[in-house]
């Protein structure tokens, strides 16, 4: 068993974790997380679009890039005090994670941006921790949002690099990963996972956990997402995911990066209590709660909380890892 944190994984090794008998896989999994995390606690997230639609990327599963017919109403940037709402009622419903998503390529230094910021300091205020997904990022934006109280950033590598190609053409590989780069230098947690059900291969998907438990730091959270098939876009027609696809991907994840939170992402709307369970088992230990993720369906916070009950989860704690810190440094 796999009792260390790595950075060193080879393919081969990674190939070899992701082949296991899947019951084998899970007990491995779940020893790992059982090990690391406190098992009855999920980070409970909600994403909001604050911004919708409209976007010039050519992203083949999403319904908010401009070239595609799928009846996403393009809505400009949201007011402040609108965005402040939803995150208080998310927080009252139990979320201590808020995400802002704005259909952007990429992070432009104008009016907009700044309203961001404000909405990063006002979200902030709350005490629940703010991330944003805005697209690519240079270095001052990121610092940017640093200053403001942003505490994690998402951007997902979707797929490998090998297969990148095939489903997004309008920014490359590199791109995605300078922008980690510059999250990371500005001292923001790095949320960077990706999709399946895009068409790849088991090779693609074992290439794509290695570049993520590679990074000289593990992300902090790693979403694992199973393509939500939208009419309109290019994957619309493509094979739903398969729940032991994502169990074995979720288990996978944890083994690598023993300290990751591990998002059960989108996708769970078209999955049974079991299913989820079986992923919480596997080593997932965080979620998206609320009626939207951006503009595909979700559970919401009802549903999730009965889920909970029945299972014996809790919600963790918003800044858990720096009061953690703070406790260890103060009794040292």
């Amino acid at each position: 068993m796999v009792n260390e944190i790595r950075n060193d994984w080879t393919i081969e090794e990674i190939q070899n974790l992701y082949n296991t008998p899947l019951l084998e896989l899970i007990y491995k999994a779940a020893s790992i997380h059982r090990k690391y995390n406190d098992t009855a606690e999920v980070q409970v997230c909600t994403l909001l679009s604050i911004k919708t639609g409209g976007c010039s990327e050519d992203c083949s599963y999403c319904p908010q890039a401009a070239r595609y017919n799928t009846g996403v109403n393009v809505q400009a940037l949201m007011k402040k005090d609108e965005v402040l709402q939803h995150a208080q009622r998310a927080k009252d419903a139990g979320s201590t994670r808020f995400c802002m998503g704005a259909a952007w390529r990429e992070v432009r230094d104008n009016r907009d941006f700044d309203r961001v910021l404000d909405m990063v300091k006002g979200v902030n205020e709350l005490g629940m921790e703010v991330c944003c997904t805005l697209g690519m990022l240079t270095e001052d934006q990121a610092q940017k949002l640093a200053d403001a109280g942003l505490y994690s950033y998402n951007h997902n590598l979707d797929t490998s690099s090998e297969y990148y190609g095939e489903i997004i053409s309008t920014r490359t590989y590199d791109d995605r990963l300078k922008t980690l780069d510059n999250v990371r230098k500005a001292g923001v947690t790095v949320c960077c996972g990706g999709i399946i059900g895009l068409g790849e291969t088991h090779e693609d998907r074992v290439k794509m956990l290695y570049t993520l438990s590679t990074q000289l730091v593990h992300p902090e959270s790693v979403p694992i997402n199973a393509l939500v098939r939208v009419k309109g876009t290019p994957l619309e027609n493509n094979p739903k995911v398969d729940i032991w696809d994502m169990v074995r991907m979720i288990a996978t994840a944890r083994i690598l990066m023993p300290r990751a939170m591990v998002r059960l992402s989108a996708g769970r709307a078209e999955m049974s209590v079991a299913e989820q369970a079986f992923c919480f088992m596997a080593g997932a230990n965080s979620i998206f709660t609320g009626e939207k993720l951006l503009t595909t369906p979700n559970p919401g916070f009802d549903e999730d909380k009965a889920m909970f009950e029945l299972l014996g989860l809790k919600p963790r704690i918003a800044f858990k890892e720096d009061k953690v810190f703070a406790e260890e440094e103060a009794n040292a």
